[in-house]
């Protein structure tokens, strides 16, 4: 493929893939007892830059948050940087879910009466740039002026200019009769993944390699899903079809045959044939009621066959999923180690949730 626009960007990306954490440091920090040990260990990782510059506003867990967000966000902007013209509306749309994942914090936050210091740490932004401005439309000003609302229904009359307002108003009255903010995300998560998958058409015929990874996590949602909503029991298919998102691999048509198992993890088995190593999250359900470990499964196996066919693709779109796929995995399962020393949380369980251990 000589000539390639990607050339450039593997150019570009190739120097900061040796800054992803190693599988050794994972563990190292899974044997962390607190989270100044936990802030210590990662002074010494690529992760040091954010820790210092959060040091003077934050400490503890609120200080781990805010240096792996910043990280993310500046990682989020090499590769957005390095993206080609005409990959640029596919990883626009990709982005968008920072702008949403923010919103969601922020509708949660104000559903649930927590202050704008308890959300604003947890933005994902890089000091005063959101994530996804390199292609949302949120300024941190913006997200800030939306928490600043006094309500559910204020900030979703004040997304209405961003765009995001359409898919949430309609919900308001059942939101005002039941006080539940779910189905307002869900829809919120329906619509990124529709408009995602309309930007990713073909182009230059490597866009289905993005399309793969993009419908693989739809499965994992919706596997997600129907293993909640089974322990859950008594919830419908037609429940769950209402919350189903639309362009994975697994059909809506197999709700109800899948939620029919008659238990969780007859219906874990049943999700085999997708997810290979789901059943591995069975013992921590049977002994804690817990769903865990099958999330960690389903995303470590998604990881893996997703990170897999990326690879093979380095001068192609695949090499900036391949750098932002990394970067989101290892965000989340820094997140998933501090807080487990926060709360307590044995080691063991935390690891069974981690997915760059499976990788």
């Amino acid at each position: 493929m000589a000539g390639s626009p990607y050339a450039s960007a593997l150019g570009r990306l190739k120097p900061y893939f040796p800054e992803f954490l190693p599988v050794g440091t994972f563990e190292t920090l899974l044997a962390a007892r607190d989270v100044g040990e936990i802030t210590k260990l990662l002074e010494a990782t690529p992760y040091q830059t954010d820790l210092v510059g959060a040091r003077a506003s934050y400490q503890g867990a609120a200080l781990v948050e805010v240096a792996v967000n910043r990280t993310l966000a500046r990682r989020i902007r090499q590769a957005f940087s390095a993206t080609p013209y005409a990959g640029r509306e596919i990883v626009g749309a990709y982005l968008a879910r920072w702008d949403l994942q923010n919103i969601g914090l922020i509708l949660s936050a104000k559903a649930q009466n927590r202050r704008l210091t308890e959300t604003d740490e947890e933005l994902v932004s890089s000091r005063e740039i959101p994530a996804g401005l390199y292609a949302g439309v949120l300024s941190l000003d913006d997200l800030r002026g939306l928490l600043a609302q006094p309500s559910v229904e204020a900030v979703a009359q004040g997304l209405v200019r961003f765009g995001y307002g359409a898919a949430i108003l309609p919900l308001l009255d059942a939101y005002r009769r039941s006080g539940d903010i779910f189905p307002i995300l869900a829809v919120l998560d329906r619509e990124y993944y529709r408009n995602l998958l309309a930007h990713t058409v073909f182009f230059q015929g490597d866009e289905w390699v993005v399309r793969e990874l993009i419908r693989g996590e739809i499965d994992v949602r919706n596997a997600l899903l129907l293993l909640k909503s089974r322990a859950a029991e008594g919830t419908t298919p037609d429940a769950v079809q209402a919350r189903w998102i639309e362009g994975g691999n697994l059909p809506a048509g197999t709700v109800a045959d899948l939620l029919g198992a008659p238990t969780v993890p007859a219906l874990a088995e049943r999700l085999r044939a997708r997810f290979p190593h789901v059943g591995e999250g069975d013992a921590a359900f049977t002994a804690e009621q817990s769903l865990a470990g099958y999330e960690s499964a389903l995303w470590g196996d998604y990881a893996a066959e997703t990170l897999e066919r990326v690879r093979s693709y380095p001068l192609s779109l695949a090499i900036i999923f391949h750098y932002l796929l990394r970067a989101q995995l290892e965000r989340d399962d820094l997140r998933q180690i501090a807080f487990g020393v926060v709360y307590g949380l044995p080691a063991a369980r935390v690891r069974r949730a981690l997915v760059s251990v499976r990788l």
